[in-house]
């Protein structure tokens, strides 16, 4: 999130403080992006600095990177993808990003996303409820925590919340725009380990999938 990440260049060495007293809001007026949300809107990644450098010198150069990585992957997506926005890619790439840690999960889970947008059903994913909750969050989601509506909850709301979760890397921001071309509507985690998912195109495939991987039943 931008929290940590300001907190990250809060303790980077040999790196000159000047955005300690600013608000987000007005880190982002600075880089010339006023009213824009500083959530999601910085590329993660390893940047060199000179000695002396300011942490907004590597902010820009952030921000400028997931710009230049979000153009370059809308002008390759996919016609059937219901996003109408480069921001729309960004929210559903950060989505994305906090859903599979694994690779070659991250278009499939795209896929089911992409689905549940074009025929209008929530997303329902945890991360988004867990992002709402912000330091609230003590490491188990609860019922109560599901069916509460906030912005940024998307069990009783439907489409994307309003604004991205966190910073995606290169392969959701393309994963969110070139979908798994699937019909795939479900899935869940196979807890074995391997980070890998079950995707079901219906939900009684997808309740056997349940029953099988996290139920053991």
């Amino acid at each position: 999130t931008f929290k940590q990440m300001r907190e990250a260049l809060a303790q980077a060495p040999s790196l000159k403080a000047t955005t300690k007293d600013m608000s987000d809001a007005q880190i982002m007026a600075a880089l010339g992006l006023p009213n824009v949300p500083a959530e999601g809107r910085f590329f993660p990644d390893t940047y060199h600095y000179s000695r002396g450098a300011t942490d907004m010198s590597v902010l820009r150069a952030a921000q400028q990177m997931l710009q230049k990585k979000l153009d370059a992957a809308w002008a390759e997506r996919a016609k059937e993808v219901p996003l109408k926005s480069i921001d729309e890619a960004l929210i559903l790439a950060s989505i994305v990003e906090k859903e599979t840690g694994l690779e070659a999960d991250r278009t499939k889970v795209s896929g089911v996303f992409n689905n549940r947008l074009r025929i209008g059903m929530p997303l329902q994913t945890d991360p988004t409820v867990i992002y709402g909750l912000g330091d609230g969050f003590d490491g188990n989601l609860r019922k109560r925590d599901l069916t509460t509506d906030t912005p940024s909850n998307t069990y009783p709301r439907k489409g994307l919340p309003p604004p991205p979760i966190a910073m995606p890397g290169a392969p959701s921001i393309r994963a969110a725009i070139v979908p798994d071309a699937s019909k795939a509507l479900y899935f869940v985690a196979r807890g074995d380990g391997s980070g890998g998912s079950v995707f079901s195109e219906t939900l009684d495939a997808h309740n056997r999938a349940v029953n099988q991987f996290q139920r053991k039943s």
